[in-house]
């Protein structure tokens, strides 16, 4: 048989499960908030055309408005200034959006440190036990944050000093963006720096390093926890937007059972 023959069959006898992880896109996600002086992303809003009636007697549908970066997103290049000559998110190779993931899983120490930030070490150790990290594949850090995605005020945790959400230090980001094999990074946060990245140097590492580095990030993940630490395949479906800085996505992956 061939090799799409036997993933259908494993498809359809639970050998190998779909999971989502995606949020639900509501005028209830979350969203990335900046200081006052700086654009905002909008919510998102759903507009009835028509539900079966005199607009449309057959026929149910909706308009849409949103941000590019709002609910679970992909994050292409070309969203950050060190990465505006690379790619908009309709430019990214489609044989891209699906590769293997490796899930590192700090969910117990952010428990009662939400400013955690992974380290270099981390990923060494997580190697050391797990082998290396995927060439052109996704790093996915599970740290329990998804639980917060119902509540605005609890997933963003902010308060005088700012927001408070883990993510990786600037070593870390500096490592998997220039020397390790991934093509990007996936989160359970709102973006995928820390919650006090701006204060950073260079702010926001994640997002500087990495789309400098032509790599891509997935945000606002969830159900990471159902993952095994490697095996797993990532399927990204962002809209493909023309000059678009990236989009909402539906975030798939395919795990054996």
């Amino acid at each position: 048989m061939s090799v799409l023959s036997d993933l259908v069959d494993a498809l359809a006898t639970g050998a190998v499960e779909v999971v989502d992880l995606t949020a639900p896109l509501s005028a209830t996600t979350p969203t990335l908030q900046l200081p006052e002086e700086f654009g905002q992303t909008a919510r998102f809003e759903l507009e009835e055309i028509s539900a079966y009636d005199d607009r449309g007697p057959a026929w149910y549908w909706n308009n849409f408005r949103t941000g590019e970066h709002t609910g679970t997103h992909f994050d292409a290049p070309r969203h950050w200034v060190t990465g505006r000559d690379g790619d908009d998110v309709a430019s990214v190779p489609a044989g891209r959006l699906v590769a293997p993931a490796a899930v590192v899983d700090v969910a117990d120490r952010v428990v009662d440190d939400p400013d955690f930030l992974l380290e270099v070490a981390d990923l060494e150790a997580w190697q050391e036990e797990h082998g290396p990290l995927p060439a052109g594949g996704w790093l996915l850090v599970r740290t329990g944050w998804d639980a917060r995605s119902h509540s605005q005020q609890d997933y963003l945790n902010a308060d005088d000093a700012g927001p408070h959400t883990p993510g990786l230090s600037v070593d870390c980001a500096r490592w998997v963006a220039e020397q390790s094999p991934v093509i990007g990074l996936g989160v359970e946060t709102v973006g995928t720096d820390a919650g006090a990245a701006a204060g950073f140097d260079p702010m926001f590492p994640c997002h500087t390093l990495m789309h400098g580095a032509g790599k891509y990030g997935l945000t606002q993940l969830q159900n990471l926890a159902r993952l095994p630490a490697t095996g797993a395949l990532v399927v990204a479906g962002p809209l493909r937007i023309e000059t678009g800085s990236g989009s909402p996505a539906r975030v798939l992956a395919l795990v054996e059972r």
